[in-house]
């Protein structure tokens, strides 16, 4: 079995649910008995939510709250938001077994009521992660994600061509696959951009649809960043590999910092206006996190 966790936005729970999940004790049971396996999020429309299923995670453990009697808190990994947010209902069904069940459609919120933690079958899971990442997945974006054959090995290009039930069915392989994660962060992140490089400004676009403009983690995944926007820059090839190497770094009002005795003199011209606050997208809801920022700049530091 897998499971839904719903989510509110300024719901007084210390929630930061790429990493933690907290919860009232009634929960405990079916939070640890979701241990070693995925969730998936969901925001009811209480509190502005998005009435949408949003985002996929694995539950690692379960820990007591020390400071909140009463509570617990799901620690999280593997965290996967959705290309983009999944309607509850399709085609006037949906998606959730136990929802269709229910004989008067108007009785679902309170069915509902009670159950923010809940399990829900395998086959649920899979129907509901696959809509969730059906841009990325999409044969037309292939030369635009770097999902073409010429980009991915032999695994990936057999996920890629597999018919929608059978994506399904290998739904775990699909979420694990570095490639295909690798382009659903890209497109998020230069999409959010408008494709153009944070710093420089430029943007290029071919006729593939490709942007020139790569996605750069601000705080590394391998050192436990999440795959969000906000933990995503725009960058052009040259500046991603200094920004990679913390050559450059940005302040915490998004203006650049250059560590010009480490960047090569060459380079030098692609800050000149580096007083300037970056390139930001029109959301400011998906602007870098100050934590991340601050992360990265921490490692600049050392190479002023």
């Amino acid at each position: 079995m897998k499971g839904i966790f719903d989510t509110k936005r300024d719901s007084g729970y210390d929630d930061e649910i790429a990493f933690r999940y907290h919860f009232p004790k009634q929960y405990r049971a079916i939070a640890e008995s979701l241990v070693g396996d995925r969730i998936i999020y969901r925001e009811p429309q209480r509190n502005g939510g998005r009435r949408a299923y949003v985002a996929t995670a694995k539950v690692v453990r379960v820990n007591e709250d020390a400071c909140r009697l009463g509570f617990a808190y799901a620690v999280m990994a593997d965290y996967r938001e959705f290309d983009e947010p999944v309607p509850f209902v399709r085609d006037r069904r949906y998606w959730e077994t136990a929802l269709r069940s229910i004989p008067d459609p108007t009785q679902v919120g309170a069915f509902l009521q009670g159950k923010s933690i809940r399990t829900i079958p395998d086959s649920d899971f899979a129907a509901i992660a696959r809509a969730g990442l059906s841009e990325t997945l999409m044969p037309e974006n292939a030369l635009r994600l770097e999902l073409d054959p010429k980009h991915v090995d032999d695994q990936t290009q057999e996920l890629l061509e597999l018919p929608l039930e059978e994506q399904e069915r290998r739904i775990e392989q699909i979420l694990l696959n570095r490639k295909i994660r690798e382009a659903s962060f890209r497109r998020k992140v230069c999409d959010a951009y408008d494709n153009r490089c944070a710093i420089t400004g430029l943007r290029i676009v071919n006729g593939g649809g490709k942007s020139e403009a790569q996605a750069a983690h601000i705080w590394s995944v391998a050192e436990g960043g999440p795959d969000v926007v906000q933990n995503g820059i725009a960058l052009s090839a040259t500046v991603h590999w200094l920004f990679d190497r913390h050559l450059i770094s940005l302040t915490d009002d998004y203006r650049i910092l250059v560590s010009h005795n480490k960047v090569p003199s060459e380079l030098r011209t692609l800050f000149a206006k580096q007083m300037d606050r970056i390139h930001l997208p029109a959301d400011e809801g998906l602007w870098p996190h100050p934590a991340y920022v601050a992360r990265h700049r921490e490692k600049f530091s050392g190479f002023v």
